[in-house]
């Protein structure tokens, strides 16, 4: 098992996950965070930080269609070790619907 960024993180990407995880394994994209599945080791710790409720275990149903992209965009985004400051609008889009068509493939700047 692993954990999942899922829709919810886009726009939002708030990154108290990235605080707690003890092996690194977050990887930023312009609007999104992934979680790299072979380098995560399944303690959890994520998933209650997580202020837009994005994170699942894989098993759970509404992680199946963002596994293989957290899988992905891992490889190709840089690796992210600390909270950084998430953008000034996050609040706006956390519990917006249907944000799947704003995913930016875009690695983070900065």
């Amino acid at each position: 098992m692993t954990y999942v960024v899922t829709e919810n993180c886009i726009r939002c990407k708030f990154m108290d996950c990235v605080e707690v995880c003890p092996v690194d394994c977050f990887y930023a994209g312009e609007n999104f965070l992934v979680i790299n599945p072979d380098e995560c080791i399944d303690c959890g710790v994520c998933e209650p930080e997580c202020p837009a409720e994005a994170i699942f275990p894989d098993s759970d149903d509404r992680a199946t269609a963002w596994a293989e992209l957290n899988a992905s965009y891992s490889t190709k985004w840089p690796n992210i070790t600390r909270k950084g400051t998430p953008p000034a609008d996050a609040e706006e889009w956390k519990d917006k619907p249907d944000k799947a068509g704003l995913l930016s493939p875009e690695p983070h700047k900065g």
